[in-house]
């Protein structure tokens, strides 16, 4: 199987059977995006979406946390990892939005890795889902996932970003990315992947057939 055979496969399969995959991140703006990204590195989703009604509540707009102080706002956050620094982060960027963004969250890569907390992971996942930007976010599911099934050998998260965007159509970028996080977050896990059961598993590098 070439290359492009491998990656034609895997994505028809993912366009013919997660159709509707989407983050699981909960937010209902912008601003509750950025900050929900920005809290689940190296975090669950799940543990985000504990914390951020309470702080969302506290914190309605970028404006209103813009206010805040790291102090305010790390016991809303102090059981996601790494509080300290994200607190500091949280206050830092909404200062950022409302100084040179006009309040707006930015809609491109570049300046939104320009925000405190924002690294290109973030900027990434942002862009796609509230601009549709054909880009494609590498977390460690998505790095993990790429490697496995043979769709890029690259070392580096920035490696693999490039490697699935040459080979991944523009208009199914923004979904791709959660095809093939959603994938590695429940099936190609980490810890004990569930091959026998993949359905995946006949295109896969690492699957021994």
């Amino acid at each position: 199987m070439t290359l492009s055979q491998r990656y034609a496969a895997i994505l028809d399969y993912f366009r013919n059977n997660v159709p509707g995959a989407e983050s699981e991140l909960h937010f209902g703006s912008d601003y509750e995006l950025l900050v929900s990204v920005i809290l689940s590195a190296q975090c669950t989703d799940k543990r985000v979406n504990l914390v951020t009604p309470a702080l969302f509540a506290a914190y309605p707009t970028v404006e209103a946390l813009s206010k805040a102080t790291e102090e305010d706002i790390y016991p809303f956050i102090k059981s996601v990892s790494y509080p300290n620094n994200k607190a500091k982060n949280l206050a830092a960027m909404a200062r950022k939005v409302m100084a040179d963004f006009g309040g707006k969250i930015p809609s491109d890569v570049d300046n939104l890795m320009k925000l405190p907390g924002a690294g290109r992971k973030t900027a990434n996942v942002v862009a796609s889902i509230l601009y549709n930007e054909p880009v494609i976010a590498v977390d460690t599911h998505v790095f993990r996932v790429a490697r496995r099934l043979g769709l890029s050998r690259g070392t580096t998260p920035r490696a693999v970003e490039l490697d699935l965007e040459r080979h991944i159509p523009l208009d199914i970028r923004p979904i791709a990315h959660h095809w093939i996080l959603l994938h590695g977050r429940y099936t190609c896990t980490a810890q004990k992947p569930k091959c026998s059961e993949c359905p995946l598993a006949a295109f896969c590098k690492s699957f021994p057939i």
